[in-house]
């Protein structure tokens, strides 16, 4: 893609389910974190945030790229949220099926509709190609498990069991799978799972990150 109106306007076709507006960014994006300052877990900046930061005159144009990114998403009638990820929330008994956002998953909604993520700064989101995945709940080790936990048959039951923990959005890697990087700067348009949709969805996780990381900041509709 080479704006954000073909971006936009290509549809998800013949097995296609994720497009990438591939960008590289001016700015001081470090610089606007670091003004920031320490924090944890997610952190929500709004508009009023960001235009009292005392930034240099690079992380000015940084903020400037992010409002209008903010503002591109807004005008399509979507509700964009830029965060500064310090960390995520972990499973606190994953079980057989991790459902944190660390593991492969697809997102789903009952209507037609996009996710809409960029990395700014730090550690970016990685997809997986469908054809390397298996859902965990297919695996017959994890299935069973599944089932022994649930403790009844494997019927339709078990099959709104397993909705209503997002367990059948989660996948696993095949031995062979080559996982790939979304890169920083990149405006991604991604496929989700719902009634109807053309495509299979496309599977992705945020980063595995590390004490001492750099914060993630991150544009997410």
């Amino acid at each position: 893609m080479q704006s954000f109106h073909e971006l936009v306007s290509t549809p998800f076709a013949n097995g296609v389910n994720a497009l990438c507006w591939e960008r590289t960014l001016p700015g001081d994006f470090a610089g606007v974190v670091t003004e920031l300052g320490p924090g944890e877990g997610i952190v929500p900046l709004d508009e009023a945030t960001l235009l009292t930061l005392p930034a240099t005159a690079a992380g000015r144009e940084a903020i400037e790229f992010l409002l209008a990114d903010l503002q591109l998403l807004q005008d399509r009638g979507l509700d964009p949220v830029l965060n500064c990820i310090h960390g995520y929330p972990r499973d606190d008994d994953p079980g057989p099926v991790p459902t944190d956002v660390f593991s492969f998953h697809a997102d789903s909604a009952p209507v037609p509709t996009d996710t809409w993520l960029c990395t700014y700064h730090g550690a970016p989101s990685e997809g997986l190609p469908n054809a390397e995945a298996q859902r965990r709940v297919d695996d017959p080790v994890t299935r069973a498990e599944l089932l022994r936990r649930f403790g009844g048959e494997d019927n339709d039951a078990f099959r709104a069991h397993l909705k209503e923990h997002c367990y059948d959005l989660h996948y696993a890697p095949l031995p062979s799978a080559r996982p790939f990087s979304f890169g920083v700067g990149n405006l991604w348009r991604i496929a989700l799972e719902y009634p109807g949709c053309p495509v299979l969805p496309c599977l992705h996780r945020a980063p595995t990150t590390q004490p001492g990381d750099p914060p993630r900041l991150l544009l997410i509709s």
